[in-house]
């Protein structure tokens, strides 16, 4: 485990202390400093009462911990991602692109003790905190990969059930993403009903061209829901070329995740029944 410089937190809106990836003896006030500048450069742990955050900035939150318990999801966007759990509620195989605090992993390695769960993280540095968010350490059903997600999804011939992309850099969602074959090697990763989730946050300008994207390499297969208390949109894309939502069904699958996770289930449901109703999806591609 990786030893970690402590110092006082050096922004005013956020009191704490922050816990950088820094050798003894570093040069605490520089690093202040560069920090508050927004130009440190590598991931950080802010750590205030009793929750522990992920940051590359201070704009954007990367992923909380509740330092009590690890498998929550703190944020509403996380609890969103899961919303995968109505479509398929026992995936076999789970692919993530993205560890970040490792909250999603955290959760479906403690609530899907049947799934098999790879997650790629480009960042080295992220990695090197995973166990400071509880994340577990690898074995015959779980591993975190230090690659390219974009390059793994081209390479790899394993196929996911359900692939969560959580894919984000200091600026938002990572804009490599639309210079490559990502989207449709998303698309072929996926086995027969695959679910793909992806998390987008930041501006809609950045991050439209993805929505559009996906909206044509599944052939419209896109429900997406909006997560109003963090700023977040959740997309869900289906693979399955006869996909159709089953949402009085779904209504009861959600009580029984509900009793099974703790999580809303229910409420999920209905967000995603408002947003293929509405076609929120379409908005966002705008």
């Amino acid at each position: 485990m990786h030893s970690l410089l402590e110092l006082p937190s050096p922004f005013p809106a956020e009191p704490g202390l922050v816990r950088l990836l820094e050798p003894p003896g570093s040069d605490a006030a520089a690093l202040a400093a560069r920090l508050v500048a927004g130009d440190y450069g590598k991931p950080f742990v802010l750590e205030n009462g009793g929750l522990r955050a992920l940051h590359f900035s201070l704009g954007y939150v990367q992923s909380v911990m509740d330092i009590a318990n690890p498998a929550a999801l703190v944020l509403a966007y996380a609890r969103a991602m899961m919303a995968f759990l109505l479509f398929n509620p026992r995936p076999r195989r789970i692919g993530m692109i993205g560890l970040g605090g490792g909250s999603l992993a955290n959760f479906c390695h403690r609530h899907l003790p049947a799934a098999e769960l790879t997650v790629v993280e480009i960042d080295a540095d992220v990695i090197a905190l995973r166990r400071h968010f509880g994340v577990p350490a690898d074995d015959a059903r779980f591993r975190v990969l230090h690659a390219d997600g974009v390059r793994w999804l081209g390479e790899t011939e394993t196929r996911s059930d359900v692939l969560l992309i959580d894919a984000f850099g200091a600026e938002g969602v990572a804009e490599t993403l639309l210079h490559t074959d990502f989207h449709a090697n998303a698309f072929r990763h996926l086995g027969g009903r695959g679910v793909l989730v992806m998390n987008l946050a930041g501006t809609r300008e950045s991050f439209a061209p993805h929505v559009a994207r996906l909206l044509e390499v599944f052939d419209e297969r896109v429900i997406a829901m909006p997560v109003r208390e963090d700023g977040n949109h959740i997309l869900l894309a289906f693979r399955d070329p006869v996909f159709a939502p089953r949402w009085s069904w779904m209504r009861s699958q959600a009580l029984a995740l509900q009793a099974r996770t703790g999580l809303d289930f229910p409420n999920l449901a209905g967000a995603l029944e408002a947003g293929e109703r509405q076609g929120h999806a379409w908005r966002l591609a705008r």
